[in-house]
């Protein structure tokens, strides 16, 4: 048996509180040490959230922060309700392959998103009822509660982008929109991730609501648009598998 993965609770004693600067980034190089201290191997399953947010002495927010960019990554699976797996060592060449593949299709899945999501936002503007603006209220509403117990707000994001696609009545376009419904999962959770994303996104969805709910379809249109630009300013898209010769050097 591999030392630190025993059974019962996983150990914390390997782990020390990260320097300050750009936390998220240190805290996933301290989880990265960690990996490699007590020998955990693929599909072993690390401290839970708050265990390892009392041993890092950081918030469960930024530990959650770390573990969705290496989950961005390929490194780790963080099954919610579940637990934090490792799903590749960190040198894993063929997971580096994987990740670069994604990484080379997400422009593609993003450019689909806007392409559907601003037609789909103003038809909603144009056809919307009492019934759907409750719906997407309500989503937000989830969102915002989510956020503010320290979540990530990704279940309400989900059920407002439903909501705006039930409100459009295009059998079409929401048939496109279940197809991509995995892809689009991937990059929600992508941008969530990133360090004080979650907060700007649900002010995002607001403003798309608030066009929708006034009628105005090119509004939510242009608002939706700028939405999903901001879910394409993921750190997977900004993340190079060649560090720069300033950061080799040191």
């Amino acid at each position: 048996m591999r030392a630190g993965h025993r059974a019962g609770r996983p150990s914390t004693e390997s782990l020390r509180a990260p320097d300050r600067r750009r936390l998220y980034e240190q805290l996933a190089a301290r989880l990265l040490d960690y990996v490699e201290v007590t020998g955990l191997g693929v599909g072993d399953r690390l401290p839970s959230e708050r265990d390892l947010a009392a041993a890092l002495q950081v918030s469960r927010a930024s530990v959650r922060q770390a573990t969705v960019a290496l989950e961005v990554r390929g490194t780790l699976e963080v099954r919610h309700g579940d637990g934090i797996y490792l799903s590749s060592l960190p040198n894993d060449s063929g997971r580096l392959m994987e990740l670069m593949t994604q990484r080379h299709r997400l422009p593609a899945i993003l450019e689909a998103r806007e392409a559907l999501e601003t037609q789909l936002a103003a038809l909603a503007a144009a056809r919307r009822t009492e019934a759907d603006i409750a719906a997407m209220d309500s989503a937000l509403e989830a969102m915002a509660a989510d956020i503010d117990a320290d979540g990530l707000g990704e279940e309400g994001d989900r059920l407002f982008h439903e909501a705006v696609t039930r409100t459009a009545r295009s059998a079409l376009l929401a048939d496109f929109m279940t197809a991509l419904a995995v892809p689009i999962s991937e990059t929600r959770r992508s941008s969530l991730g990133e360090p004080g994303r979650p907060p700007r996104s649900l002010n995002a969805h607001r403003r798309i609501l608030e066009a929708i709910r006034r009628g105005d379809a090119p509004g939510a249109r242009q608002a939706m648009r700028r939405h999903v630009k901001m879910v394409a300013d993921i750190g997977l898209l900004r993340w190079s598998a060649v560090e720069p010769e300033s950061d080799r050097s040191g």
